[in-house]
């Protein structure tokens, strides 16, 4: 039995002032470091529930010091915790079974703590984390290479403590997009719409109920994806995806419009939805002014009864102010998440470099 559920970012504030930073003092009494909880974990992003406590949830830590005294210190440490953490923090165990297991669980023990801190330094971090050392600034290639989840999980959580700043900086760095970065997602996100657009009503006219659902189901997803980035959100991954563009302020009326576009049983309806849903975000845009103001309204799709808002042109209207050459010449396929779907290919960020850098000539 768990004690009553807590948000697992408090928990985890409480875990490292009432027993990691004490038993570091005791021991390595000035010892410069940072602790944080960043990285994987849906408490990192704010949406653990107490469905979050059955694996990968708890009083946890990544503790950051200086490559020399990882090397120095590091396993001393951990070593340390393991004798002298307390059982508990609030009622919730500190000790994770099975050890060294990808997938670990609260569990009490009685004897030495199999803790989840983290001993690291920011370097090895970040190339774990992103597939490159943010200590420096990010060129074009760490942007796009990077899957925006990962983006979410290095600036979300909370940093406790950073004796250094090294890790406050590095957040800083990472926080959102250089602009021209930006236009060029952004144009990207409205080409994948204005590819299937039309396809919902086509689907229904031939007689594909299901199939128009299921385009109408990636529209929704692309326009979640949209109107996340349109906020300087990092969009997270499927699982997420639709509680982080719920709660983006403003959005109850795009929401409610693609709730209408996944659920009518009419296609004429649907269709009608998911131009609702454009045009609303056509108009973000457009208030944002990072590109000319584009006529967000729907039209006519040639001469087909499906009207669509002619999303290409949103996207024509991003890329006219890109100034940066390097960015401009890229093909419209943006950001490494934006073209590849494989969960596989997507957590490996050696992979992800390889295949970015090769679809953009990096």
């Amino acid at each position: 039995m768990h004690p009553s559920f807590m948000p697992g970012l408090r928990l985890c504030r409480d875990f490292y002032a009432e027993a990691v930073r004490p038993l570091l003092d005791d021991a390595y009494p000035g010892l410069v470091h940072a602790a944080a909880r960043v990285g994987q974990g849906s408490e990192v992003l704010g949406f653990d529930t107490p469905r979050s406590v059955d694996h990968d949830w708890g009083p946890r830590l990544e503790l950051f010091l200086s490559a020399e005294d990882v090397e120095r210190h590091g396993r001393d440490i951990s070593a340390l915790l393991t004798a002298r953490l307390p059982k508990d923090v609030h009622g919730w165990p500190t000790n994770f079974e099975p050890p060294d297991a990808r997938v670990r669980v609260m569990t009490a023990t009685t004897g030495p703590v199999s803790h989840r801190v983290l001993v690291t330094d920011v370097a090895s971090w970040s190339a774990a984390q992103l597939g490159f050392d943010a200590r420096r600034q990010p060129d074009l290639l760490d942007w796009l290479a990077t899957p925006s989840q990962r983006l979410a999980e290095a600036v979300g959580g909370e940093v406790f403590h950073d004796g250094s700043g090294e890790l406050t900086v590095l957040r800083e760095r990472l926080r959102w997009y250089p602009d021209d970065v930006w236009r060029y997602l952004l144009a990207a996100q409205w080409t994948r719409i204005s590819q299937e657009e039309a396809f919902t009503g086509r689907a229904a006219e031939a007689g594909d109920e299901l199939g128009s659902r299921v385009v109408a189901a990636r529209l929704a997803r692309e326009v979640m994806r949209l109107c996340l980035l349109l906020s300087r959100r990092f969009p997270p991954y499927s699982k997420w995806l639709g509680t982080a563009f719920q709660r983006l302020p403003g959005a109850e009326g795009i929401a409610a419009a693609l709730r209408d576009a996944v659920e009518t049983g009419d296609p004429q309806r649907r269709q009608a939805a998911l131009c609702s849903a454009y045009e609303a975000a056509g108009a973000r845009q457009n208030r944002l002014g990072i590109a000319e103001p584009v006529e967000a309204t729907r039209r006519p799709y040639f001469d087909r009864p499906f009207p669509v808002i002619e999303a290409g042109r949103f996207a024509d209207a991003l890329r006219s102010r890109i100034t940066d050459p390097a960015v401009a010449a890229l093909s419209p396929i943006g950001g490494i998440d934006q073209y590849v779907d494989s969960t596989d290919t997507l957590v490996d960020p050696a992979l992800c470099r390889r295949i970015m850098g090769a679809a953009g000539k990096f």
